[in-house]
């Protein structure tokens, strides 16, 4: 069991290098999706190293800061409704059998999560574009844009296994080593 100290050291540690992805998308509004995933990933970390309840608290933090410091707040409302929370949920999804139902539950997460911040963005930010792009091109662009966003989301899902199994192998060994 880990002391408050270490949980909330660990928990600032996390959060400010979220904050940092977050603030970056400001600065390389290529990586507007890219960043938000980088900073969901360290939510697995805090889930992993203390607790999902620990990572949801650093989540929520995170999520109202990034909010006040991030310019691109359309990668803002990226993190908070899909890829901040969905590395601290992962572990439960995964436990879903059998494989059909497991993918099908992760399309019904993704689909919501991506329908609802994209209305989020339209409401909050204004984001005319998207309804004069779909009146102009018809419902066609709609659903490329979901297919493109599954597609990336279920990347994102595969690649969560891989570099949490990269972070356990490698990189805790090293952190840890001078324990």
């Amino acid at each position: 069991m880990h002391s408050l100290s270490y949980k909330v050291a660990l928990g600032g540690i996390i959060s400010s290098m979220c904050l940092l992805c977050m603030f970056l998308t400001g600065i390389f509004p290529a990586l507007s999706i890219v960043l938000p995933m980088i900073a969901g990933i360290l939510m697995m970390i805090i889930a992993a190293e203390i607790n999902t309840s620990w990572a949801f608290l650093t989540f929520a933090a995170t999520s109202l800061l990034s909010l006040f410091v991030t310019f691109d707040k359309e990668a803002s409302l990226f993190y908070i409704m899909l890829f901040g929370h969905y590395p601290i949920i992962k572990k439960y999804i995964d436990k879903v059998k059998p494989k059909v139902l497991n993918i099908a539950v992760k399309a019904v997460i993704f689909n919501f999560c991506v329908i609802t911040e994209t209305i989020l963005t339209t409401i909050l930010l204004g984001g005319d574009e998207l309804y004069e792009a779909i009146q102009e091109h018809g419902k066609i662009i709609v659903i490329i844009l979901l297919v493109m966003i599954n597609f990336i989301c279920f990347v994102y899902d595969m690649s969560l296994e891989g570099i949490f199994e990269l972070y356990k192998r490698r990189i805790k060994p090293k952190l840890c080593s001078g324990k």
